[in-house]
């Protein structure tokens, strides 16, 4: 509502991205900002590529999204006694539950797979066209987010890892401390 008191010169852009994956959509916009492309053009490219990323993110306690009314207390004092680990996915505007690991291993290996998956799938046109790139978030888990990384690396060998960042805190919130995550999308380098 409020875009549209500044007379055309403020564009509000939905395409589904939060945290790395926004910040990957400010690089973009700031590119095709320096091609000369217009605000209108802008905000219609971002969101016809809004299915151009994937995010998984496992999860270290079911503490807080029991908070946030995610998950019944039944199933977070059940996960917690199991010591399960939940994978979340986002792809598009659904953030759903993925998997359920029983460690934090297991759970990056499943992310692993999840990407070598959306890699040999829907993101595979960006992938043949080395347009593709890998990101890491964490809250709060600093070390194993680097190590994370090194995983990745020797994992996927020819795609790039281009952040390893923080999860932004509107969404670490949610997901507590000790969070992992992974993204694919559009590799952009940083015009900004």
């Amino acid at each position: 509502m409020l875009a549209k008191d500044f007379g055309g010169k403020v564009h509000v852009v939905d395409n589904h991205r939060i945290s790395v994956t926004l910040k990957t959509s400010v690089y973009e916009a700031a590119k095709l900002r320096e091609e000369g492309k217009s605000a209108e053009e802008i905000k219609a490219y971002l969101e016809s590529t809004c299915a151009d990323a994937s995010i998984y993110i496992a999860v270290d306690t079911m503490k807080y999204l029991k908070k946030g009314g995610r998950i019944t207390p039944a199933a977070a004092a059940i996960g917690s006694i199991l010591r399960l680990k939940p994978i979340l996915s986002l792809q598009g505007e659904r953030l759903d539950k993925y998997a359920i690991a029983r460690s934090q291993s297991k759970a990056k290996e499943i992310m692993k797979e999840a990407i070598a998956k959306d890699l040999k799938g829907r993101l595979q046109p960006l992938a043949e066209k080395g347009e593709l790139c890998l990101c890491v978030a964490h809250s709060n888990c600093e070390e194993d987010a680097k190590e994370f990384v090194k995983e990745l690396q020797a994992y996927f060998p020819n795609t790039p890892i281009a952040y390893r960042d923080p999860i932004s805190l509107s969404v670490a919130c949610h997901l507590g401390p000790g969070a992992l995550a992974v993204t694919a999308g559009r590799y952009v380098k940083s015009a900004l």
